[in-house]
Protein backbone atom coordinates (compact mmCIF):
# COMPACT_ATOMS: atom_id res chain seq x y z
CA UNK A 1 0.00 0.00 0.00
CA UNK A 2 1.35 3.82 -0.98
CA UNK A 3 -0.35 6.59 0.13
CA UNK A 4 -1.82 8.36 -3.39
CA UNK A 5 -3.43 11.61 -4.08
CA UNK A 6 -6.36 11.89 -6.29
CA UNK A 7 -6.92 14.85 -7.85
CA UNK A 8 -10.60 15.05 -7.84
CA UNK A 9 -13.11 16.25 -10.86
CA UNK A 10 -16.72 16.84 -10.24
CA UNK A 11 -19.09 16.53 -13.12
CA UNK A 12 -22.46 18.33 -14.03
CA UNK A 13 -23.56 19.29 -17.28
CA UNK A 14 -20.50 18.54 -18.93
CA UNK A 15 -18.25 20.70 -17.10
CA UNK A 16 -15.98 20.40 -14.27
CA UNK A 17 -17.64 21.78 -10.87
CA UNK A 18 -17.68 21.80 -7.05
CA UNK A 19 -20.36 22.00 -4.57
CA UNK A 20 -20.31 23.58 -1.31
CA UNK A 21 -20.98 20.68 1.31
CA UNK A 22 -23.03 19.19 -1.63
CA UNK A 23 -25.19 21.61 -2.30
CA UNK A 24 -26.26 21.94 -6.02
CA UNK A 25 -27.61 25.05 -5.33
CA UNK A 26 -23.72 26.02 -4.98
CA UNK A 27 -22.11 25.62 -7.81
CA UNK A 28 -18.57 27.00 -8.94
CA UNK A 29 -17.64 26.15 -12.63
CA UNK A 30 -13.59 25.56 -12.68
CA UNK A 31 -13.66 24.51 -16.64
CA UNK A 32 -15.61 23.32 -19.39
CA UNK A 33 -13.84 19.96 -20.61
CA UNK A 34 -13.60 17.09 -17.64
CA UNK A 35 -11.32 15.56 -19.79
CA UNK A 36 -9.16 18.87 -20.36
CA UNK A 37 -8.54 19.17 -16.40
CA UNK A 38 -8.00 15.20 -16.36
CA UNK A 39 -5.05 15.37 -18.66
CA UNK A 40 -3.82 18.83 -16.78
CA UNK A 41 -3.62 16.85 -13.81
CA UNK A 42 -2.03 13.89 -15.37
CA UNK A 43 0.65 16.05 -16.82
CA UNK A 44 1.57 17.09 -13.61
CA UNK A 45 2.43 13.63 -12.08
CA UNK A 46 -1.38 12.36 -11.41
CA UNK A 47 -1.38 8.43 -11.76
CA UNK A 48 -5.01 8.66 -10.55
CA UNK A 49 -7.79 10.72 -11.08
CA UNK A 50 -11.19 10.76 -8.87
CA UNK A 51 -14.14 12.04 -10.81
CA UNK A 52 -17.78 11.97 -9.77
CA UNK A 53 -20.86 12.41 -11.66
CA UNK A 54 -22.99 14.75 -10.23
CA UNK A 55 -26.00 14.52 -12.32
CA UNK A 56 -25.95 11.25 -12.20
CA UNK A 57 -25.96 11.01 -8.42
CA UNK A 58 -29.17 13.30 -8.87
CA UNK A 59 -30.62 11.19 -11.12
CA UNK A 60 -29.88 7.70 -10.69
CA UNK A 61 -28.26 6.81 -14.16
CA UNK A 62 -25.08 7.42 -15.94
CA UNK A 63 -24.89 10.94 -17.52
CA UNK A 64 -21.33 12.45 -17.69
CA UNK A 65 -20.13 8.47 -18.32
CA UNK A 66 -17.82 9.36 -21.76
CA UNK A 67 -15.53 12.08 -20.10
CA UNK A 68 -14.74 9.20 -17.80
CA UNK A 69 -14.25 6.67 -20.51
CA UNK A 70 -12.06 9.29 -22.28
CA UNK A 71 -9.92 9.69 -19.57
CA UNK A 72 -9.86 6.47 -18.67
CA UNK A 73 -8.36 4.87 -22.56
CA UNK A 74 -6.09 7.63 -23.20
CA UNK A 75 -4.35 9.55 -20.27
CA UNK A 76 -2.69 6.60 -18.97
CA UNK A 77 -3.55 7.22 -15.46
CA UNK A 78 -5.97 4.99 -13.25
CA UNK A 79 -9.64 6.61 -12.93
CA UNK A 80 -11.85 6.10 -10.48
CA UNK A 81 -15.55 6.80 -10.73
CA UNK A 82 -18.34 7.36 -8.39
CA UNK A 83 -22.36 8.67 -9.01
CA UNK A 84 -24.93 7.42 -10.97
CA UNK A 85 -24.05 3.53 -10.21
CA UNK A 86 -27.17 2.04 -9.40
CA UNK A 87 -27.23 -1.15 -11.51
CA UNK A 88 -24.51 -3.83 -12.55
CA UNK A 89 -24.93 -2.92 -15.98
CA UNK A 90 -22.98 0.54 -14.93
CA UNK A 91 -20.08 -1.33 -13.39
CA UNK A 92 -19.59 -3.14 -16.23
CA UNK A 93 -20.23 -0.28 -18.56
CA UNK A 94 -17.16 1.39 -16.62
CA UNK A 95 -14.88 -1.57 -15.70
CA UNK A 96 -15.01 -3.16 -19.52
CA UNK A 97 -13.67 0.51 -20.87
CA UNK A 98 -10.72 1.22 -18.98
CA UNK A 99 -12.12 2.48 -16.19
CA UNK A 100 -9.74 0.77 -12.66
CA UNK A 101 -12.41 1.04 -9.47
CA UNK A 102 -16.38 1.83 -9.59
CA UNK A 103 -17.57 3.46 -6.54
CA UNK A 104 -20.84 2.45 -4.99
CA UNK A 105 -22.28 4.78 -2.69
CA UNK A 106 -25.71 5.22 -1.90
CA UNK A 107 -26.66 1.06 -3.24
CA UNK A 108 -24.44 0.36 -0.29
CA UNK A 109 -27.70 1.59 2.06
CA UNK A 110 -30.39 1.09 -0.21
CA UNK A 111 -29.38 -2.22 -1.51
CA UNK A 112 -26.56 -3.92 0.73
CA UNK A 113 -27.00 -7.50 -0.73
CA UNK A 114 -26.63 -6.27 -3.76
CA UNK A 115 -23.59 -4.24 -3.09
CA UNK A 116 -22.05 -6.95 -1.54
CA UNK A 117 -22.79 -9.36 -4.49
CA UNK A 118 -20.62 -6.86 -6.74
CA UNK A 119 -17.47 -6.78 -4.51
CA UNK A 120 -17.75 -10.22 -4.61
CA UNK A 121 -17.80 -10.45 -8.52
CA UNK A 122 -15.53 -7.66 -9.14
CA UNK A 123 -13.28 -7.35 -6.44
CA UNK A 124 -10.77 -4.52 -6.31
CA UNK A 125 -12.92 -2.88 -9.53
CA UNK A 126 -15.10 -1.55 -6.58
CA UNK A 127 -14.89 0.63 -3.74
CA UNK A 128 -17.82 1.65 -0.65
CA UNK A 129 -17.90 5.44 -1.04
CA UNK A 130 -19.31 6.48 2.31
CA UNK A 131 -20.17 9.81 2.80
CA UNK A 132 -21.33 10.84 6.44
CA UNK A 133 -22.95 13.90 7.91
CA UNK A 134 -22.71 14.08 11.72
CA UNK A 135 -21.67 10.18 11.70
CA UNK A 136 -24.35 9.30 9.51
CA UNK A 137 -24.12 7.96 5.95
CA UNK A 138 -25.48 10.29 3.61
CA UNK A 139 -26.98 9.26 0.08
CA UNK A 140 -28.40 10.21 -3.24
CA UNK A 141 -26.06 13.03 -4.39
CA UNK A 142 -26.19 13.87 -0.38
CA UNK A 143 -29.79 14.91 -0.41
CA UNK A 144 -30.92 12.33 2.31
CA UNK A 145 -29.43 10.82 5.54
CA UNK A 146 -29.70 7.56 6.32
CA UNK A 147 -29.92 5.96 9.76
CA UNK A 148 -27.22 3.80 8.99
CA UNK A 149 -23.84 4.98 10.82
CA UNK A 150 -20.53 5.47 8.91
CA UNK A 151 -18.39 2.89 11.04
CA UNK A 152 -20.97 0.41 11.53
CA UNK A 153 -21.51 0.32 7.21
CA UNK A 154 -17.81 0.19 7.06
CA UNK A 155 -17.52 -2.96 8.91
CA UNK A 156 -20.47 -5.06 7.44
CA UNK A 157 -18.61 -3.78 4.10
CA UNK A 158 -15.07 -4.95 5.09
CA UNK A 159 -16.38 -8.44 6.36
CA UNK A 160 -18.17 -9.05 2.66
CA UNK A 161 -14.93 -8.60 1.20
CA UNK A 162 -14.71 -4.93 0.17
CA UNK A 163 -10.47 -3.85 0.32
CA UNK A 164 -11.39 -0.22 -0.70
CA UNK A 165 -13.00 2.68 1.10
CA UNK A 166 -13.38 6.36 0.51
CA UNK A 167 -14.68 8.32 3.07
CA UNK A 168 -16.30 11.70 3.12
CA UNK A 169 -17.06 14.30 5.57
CA UNK A 170 -19.83 16.37 3.71
CA UNK A 171 -19.34 19.26 6.84
CA UNK A 172 -15.78 19.57 5.54
CA UNK A 173 -16.08 18.71 1.77
CA UNK A 174 -15.30 22.06 -0.31
CA UNK A 175 -15.04 24.32 2.87
CA UNK A 176 -11.26 23.97 2.98
CA UNK A 177 -11.33 23.74 6.83
CA UNK A 178 -9.36 20.71 6.93
CA UNK A 179 -10.33 17.20 6.67
CA UNK A 180 -12.02 15.22 9.69
CA UNK A 181 -9.12 13.16 10.50
CA UNK A 182 -10.48 11.55 13.28
CA UNK A 183 -13.51 10.00 11.68
CA UNK A 184 -10.99 9.21 9.17
CA UNK A 185 -8.78 6.96 11.40
CA UNK A 186 -11.46 5.62 12.95
CA UNK A 187 -13.11 4.31 9.42
CA UNK A 188 -10.04 2.65 8.95
CA UNK A 189 -9.34 1.12 12.32
CA UNK A 190 -12.71 -0.40 12.64
CA UNK A 191 -12.70 -1.81 8.83
CA UNK A 192 -8.96 -2.84 9.28
CA UNK A 193 -9.10 -1.84 5.12
CA UNK A 194 -7.45 0.77 2.91
CA UNK A 195 -9.62 4.35 3.06
CA UNK A 196 -9.23 7.08 0.57
CA UNK A 197 -10.08 10.32 2.48
CA UNK A 198 -11.96 12.85 0.63
CA UNK A 199 -13.37 16.23 1.58
CA UNK A 200 -11.23 19.37 3.88
CA UNK A 201 -7.98 19.20 2.24
CA UNK A 202 -6.86 22.75 2.05
CA UNK A 203 -3.07 22.70 2.50
CA UNK A 204 0.32 20.79 2.90
CA UNK A 205 -0.33 20.22 6.45
CA UNK A 206 -3.65 18.42 5.99
CA UNK A 207 -1.93 15.92 3.36
CA UNK A 208 0.32 15.44 6.11
CA UNK A 209 -2.04 15.10 8.94
CA UNK A 210 -3.26 12.49 6.79
CA UNK A 211 0.25 10.51 5.76
CA UNK A 212 0.83 10.11 9.39
CA UNK A 213 -2.24 7.92 9.86
CA UNK A 214 -1.40 5.76 6.41
CA UNK A 215 -0.01 3.01 9.06
CA UNK A 216 -3.78 2.89 10.34
CA UNK A 217 -4.61 2.01 6.76
CA UNK A 218 -4.82 5.62 5.57
CA UNK A 219 -4.17 5.15 2.04
CA UNK A 220 -4.76 8.06 0.21
CA UNK A 221 -6.44 11.50 -0.35
CA UNK A 222 -8.90 13.24 -2.75
CA UNK A 223 -7.88 16.82 -3.46
CA UNK A 224 -10.11 19.07 -5.27
CA UNK A 225 -11.02 22.59 -4.06
CA UNK A 226 -7.71 23.22 -2.99
CA UNK A 227 -6.30 22.54 -6.17
CA UNK A 228 -8.81 24.69 -8.34
CA UNK A 229 -8.70 27.58 -5.67
CA UNK A 230 -4.72 27.02 -6.41
CA UNK A 231 -3.80 26.82 -2.81
CA UNK A 232 -1.17 24.42 -3.87
CA UNK A 233 -0.82 22.04 -7.51
CA UNK A 234 -0.87 18.38 -7.49
CA UNK A 235 2.98 18.97 -8.75
CA UNK A 236 3.89 20.71 -5.62
CA UNK A 237 2.15 18.49 -3.52
CA UNK A 238 3.70 15.17 -5.50
CA UNK A 239 6.89 16.86 -4.85
CA UNK A 240 6.18 18.20 -1.36
CA UNK A 241 4.25 15.42 0.47
CA UNK A 242 6.12 12.58 -1.36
Amino acid sequence: MTFTLYPAIDMRGGKCVRLLQGDYEKETIYGDSPFDMAKSFVEQGAKWIHMVDLDGAKDGKRVNDQFVIDAAKKLGAHVQIGGGIRQEADIIHYLENGVTRVIIGSIAVSQPDFAMEMIRKYGDGIAIGIDAKNGYVATHGWLSTSEVKAVELGKRFADAGAETFIFTDIATDGMLSGPNVEAIEELAIVTKKEVIASGGVSSMEDLNRLKEIYVKGVAGAIIGKALYEKKFTLQEALEQVF
